[in-house]
């Protein structure tokens, strides 16, 4: 039987994580290159996948949309995985969007994903990869 590897696993590691019945298949980026690229240029996002921003030190740490052509909504995660905030983002502006305390983690999704599902603040994430 053959199998076709989805676009998103040939950029970057692709992790699968949890939201309770929710999967989703996150790119993981975590050094400085790959962060600071993220998910500019791209035109579209499959619909449960993301990008998940492992962070070297557990600070506020902010996002923006430059280069970024799609929409998206941005969790900041703990180091137990709960979500902190979830902050909607527009494409192409140079807006921060930032944690409301220290995270080591942020994960980005089609803007309205985690609303659409009724996830919100305070909400913990299974399968999340070792910092």
């Amino acid at each position: 039987m053959l199998f076709t590897i989805p676009a998103i696993a040939q950029k970057h590691p692709v992790a699968q994580l949890n939201a309770g019945m929710h999967l989703i298949q996150a790119e993981v980026v975590s050094d400085y290159e790959t962060r600071a690229q993220g998910l500019m240029y791209r035109k579209s996002l499959a619909k449960n996948a993301g990008m998940l921003f492992i962070f070297d030190e557990h600070a506020v740490h902010c996002m923006w949309m430059k280069n970024t052509l799609i929409p998206l909504s941005v969790a900041f995660i703990d180091d137990r995985g709960t979500i902190v905030n979830i902050e909607d983002m527009e494409p192409q502006t140079e807006v921060s969007h930032c944690a409301a305390q220290p995270v080591r983690y942020a994960l980005e999704m089609n803007r309205g994903w985690f609303a659409a599902r009724g996830i919100k603040p305070g909400a913990r994430l299974g399968g999340m990869p070792p910092k």
